[in-house]
């Protein structure tokens, strides 16, 4: 029994742990790049909004852009990918923010890496109005997971990856462990 002045050691409350054991993950941030220039882009629009006003009115457009222009690429850089194997099995997991899309491998016929020239063709000439698409557009390669379900009215996932080649991999080497 724990009493007030009792010290409870830190492992003990910890919190628990998940069963899924990623085995790749990317978070899909905006380049570098976008945070100097946002911030020129935002402090510029602040001086001209706050331009002739004196005090404090002056800067309350550099208080108000600032965070917000801050805000947005945080925002804008929620997306994640992982490939884990939970205990109902493995699966492709894409999360932003609060919101969660599931794929269990047991659903994916083919995975093709795609390189700008490809993502485009998917996009376009060859696209799919009924596919699941999650892209980034600063991000030029994607993968192209193929499903075998049946029930399930989507032909593909089309989604957005810095390294194709290794998440295209990592969904095989899953896909092939499974069937063996």
């Amino acid at each position: 029994m724990l009493t007030c002045g009792t010290r409870v050691p830190s492992v003990t409350m910890a919190p628990a742990r998940t069963t899924a054991t990623p085995r790749l993950t990317e978070r899909l941030t905006v380049p570098w790049w976008w945070w100097p220039l946002g911030g020129a882009l935002a402090a510029l629009a602040a001086g001209e909004i706050g331009l002739g006003a004196p005090g404090p009115r002056g800067w309350a457009p550099f208080a108000v852009l600032l965070p917000l222009t801050a805000a947005l690429l945080l925002w804008f850089s929620r997306l994640r990918l992982r490939v884990a194997d939970n205990e109902s099995g493995p699966e492709f997991e894409i999360t932003f923010g609060n919101d969660r899309a599931h794929l269990p491998l047991s659903a994916i016929r083919e995975v093709v890496a795609l390189d700008a020239s490809g993502r485009a063709d998917l996009l376009g000439p060859y696209a799919d109005p009924d596919a699941f698409v999650v892209l980034r557009p600063w991000i030029g390669t994607a993968v192209q997971i193929v499903l075998d379900d049946p029930a399930d009215p989507t032909p593909y996932w089309l989604v957005s990856t810095r390294r194709p080649v290794k998440l295209a991999e990592a969904l095989r080497e899953r896909l092939s462990a499974k069937t063996a």
